[in-house]
């Protein structure tokens, strides 16, 4: 079969054999596979990945001069199941799958697309386990049925940030991540987001995805575009402090159960923004816990490999929660896919081209120069090599 291999840096299309499913996998053809800005930055990182890796007990990440075929988002149609594996859908059913496997080395699972032991679907064809594996509803397009796992991405970083609807939501750094959050936010119903941007294409593709408010943050605040309620100083909220005692001390009743009723009823935390950061690059994490509103909640989407400084102090003053986020999980996985299907969600506006194998080079160089393009999608049946050429599908 013919894939696209990664190794010392270089994208070269090899032919390798037909991967053979064991006990508990599927062999699958690979329909659609989406390029992911982490496979961009796998290509020349994957040695500091696989060194943080290593200190987290997993030590089968790739590296840099090892041949990995990325992709791990991704629609494939079944074609083979392993021995003594159930037949759960049909041969020829359109899937999406979780992108892990599970080798034959004991306890070995590991990350499709990001470790030479589970190639990825940077190819026309890869292995799946079939417990991770879902059958496509409601005859969903496949190049909609790729966006399933980073779409679960964005769901699982949503979340975690528990974004009440009245809330305000400032997403930071409008790439495909960040564009996935802006969708889900929206879907989810909350009234305002505000998507922060320096590229004025990047800003474009935000409000195709349906940020409420697009800012430069070369010339404007993205913190002055939320509510006008969001406490700004420390001398701020502790003249909020003074006044609302002096407000529940003129009632009949002690002030402390009015503040108990109010801190059950969730009305006594003072209004704050949720600050998606989508960029993952050093210092914008001390950036934002300096420039956000006091109280907000702060949470880390973008992937900064690397080493960054904060000053706690800036983070206790300002009473800033800060959450990681990593991944998703498999019940998010299932719902993303589904609300997909069902039309909840339409990440549509993310695609901005597609290529086949031989175009996966050209497509890396776009991405990365070009903030116009988003998503960008393999067709391995397809002969296109490069973005402006459409080539239609032999299949």
């Amino acid at each position: 079969m013919r894939a696209v291999v990664c190794q010392h840096t270089e994208l070269s299309v090899q032919d390798l054999p037909e991967p053979t499913p064991g006990p508990g996998q599927v062999r699958l053809e690979v329909l659609r596979c989406g390029v992911c800005g982490s496979d961009l930055h796998a290509r020349e990182g994957f040695d500091a990945w696989a060194d943080m890796a290593d200190q987290v007990g997993y030590d089968r990440f790739g590296r840099v001069a090892q041949p990995v075929v990325l992709g791990h988002e991704f629609c494939g149609r079944v074609a083979e199941y392993g021995p003594r594996t159930k037949a759960t859908v049909p041969e020829g059913t359109p899937v999406v799958a979780l992108p892990m496997l599970r080798n034959r080395t004991p306890g070995a699972i590991d990350l499709t697309g990001l470790s030479r032991h589970a190639p990825g679907a940077y190819a026309e064809q890869l292995l799946v386990e079939r417990s991770l594996m879902l059958p496509v509803p409601n005859g969903l397009d496949p190049e909609v049925a790729t966006l399933t796992e980073p779409m679960a991405v964005a769901r699982h970083a949503v979340l975690r940030g528990e974004v009440g609807r009245r809330q305000t939501a400032v997403v930071v750094g409008c790439g495909p991540v960040g564009l996935g959050v802006i969708l889900t936010l929206k879907s989810r119903g909350v009234r305002t987001v505000v998507a922060s941007d320096p590229s004025a294409g990047r800003r474009a593709l935000a409000e195709r995805c349906g940020a409420d408010v697009v800012v430069d943050p070369t010339t404007d605040s993205p913190w002055a575009a939320g509510s006008d309620r969001h406490l700004r100083s420390i001398p701020d909220t502790l003249e909020l402090a003074v006044s609302s005692l002096e407000k529940m001390q003129r009632l009949p009743v002690g002030w402390w159960h009015l503040w108990r009723s109010a801190d059950r009823a969730g009305l006594a935390d003072p209004p704050h923004p949720v600050v998606f950061e989508c960029v993952g690059v050093p210092g914008m994490l001390q950036d934002l816990m300096a420039g956000a509103p006091m109280f907000s909640r702060i949470v880390v989407v973008g992937v900064c490999v690397g080493e960054d400084r904060i000053t706690p102090a800036m983070g206790i003053n300002k009473e800033i929660d800060l959450r990681f986020v990593f991944g998703y999980t498999p019940l998010e996985f299932r719902d993303t896919l589904h609300a997909l299907a069902d039309g909840d969600v339409d990440p549509r506006p993310l695609i901005t081209g597609t290529v086949g194998l031989d175009g996966v080079g050209a497509a890396f160089e776009a991405l990365g120069t070009d903030p116009t393009h988003a998503k960008v999608l393999i067709d391995p049946a397809s002969a296109a090599d490069r973005l402006d050429q459409p080539v239609p599908s032999e299949a």
